[in-house]
């Protein structure tokens, strides 16, 4: 089955601030982001890797990402998904990371996020982590039952979204918990990889930040569809690291 790349948007004027940016409109790159993003572009195009679609969460950062993306793939037509969105933080949307780390909710995102509903807000609806995850699965395997039917078991097609949204994805794709999300690290600008098969999804790769994509074009491997590699591997596809970086909104900075 298809093989997704989760790219999470370039870094953003909230990211800079320090602030909790969410569903607040007039969020947008700033040069670094911009950087980034075409950085991964690049990344992709140089890797010679067919893009089959490009699908972005609604909100502008990550639509800025999207177009920039295409625009390094020969203006590859991007669509939306609403389920890719950024969590709806609902009171705590637009708040300084500085100030949020003092209330005992935050303690609560921290070691048990499953157990986390955001307080409500007039001016921004609010959700729970598992709603989070539960809408981001559904749009990813929505999008990737379309990919497959139209484009085959070896297409490849890129989710770009947000840095909780993809933790929650990634920690399913590992089989932890939702309340293990905060141990994968999701970077601006960074690229991780899923391949879905009907038996298991592999995580193939976690929190690139500018290494060679090349290893992720489709490749012929034998055994059956879904099985493992002996010795190692993940069926079809090779395995490789991603660089390190930082948690969302597990420390101040780097949040949305």
């Amino acid at each position: 089955m298809p093989t997704v790349l989760f790219v999470r948007h370039g870094r953003s004027s909230a990211n800079t601030a320090g602030v909790l940016a969410g569903w607040a409109p007039g969020v947008f790159l700033d040069a670094t982001g911009e950087a980034q993003a075409s950085r991964v572009g690049a990344a992709i195009a140089d890797a010679g890797i067919e893009v089959s679609r490009l699908v972005s969460s609604p909100l502008d950062r990550c639509l800025q990402t999207a177009d920039l993306i295409a625009g390094a793939l020969g203006a590859l037509p991007r669509s939306v998904h609403p389920g890719l969105g950024e969590c709806r933080y609902g009171a705590w949307t637009g708040r300084a990371i500085r100030d949020l780390v003092a209330e005992p909710l935050w303690e609560v995102v921290q070691d048990r996020p499953s157990e986390v509903r955001f307080p409500a807000s007039e001016a921004f609806e609010a959700e729970s982590l598992v709603e989070v995850q539960e809408r981001a699965l559904a749009a990813v395997r929505e999008t990737d039952a379309h990919v497959l039917e139209q484009h085959g078991p070896d297409a490849v097609w890129v989710a770009v979204s947000h840095g909780d949204v993809i933790k929650a994805v990634l920690a399913h794709a590992a089989g932890a918990r939702l309340d293990d999300f905060q141990r994968f690290v999701v970077d601006p600008g960074s690229v991780s990889v899923v391949h879905y098969t009907s038996r298991r999804p592999f995580l193939v790769r976690l929190n690139d930040v500018g290494g060679d994509l090349g290893a992720l074009r489709p490749a012929t491997a034998p055994g059956r569809e879904g099985d493992a590699v002996l010795g190692g591997g993940a069926g079809s596809l090779e395995v490789a690291a991603g660089a390190p970086g930082d948690e969302s909104p597990g420390s101040p900075g780097e949040v949305g």
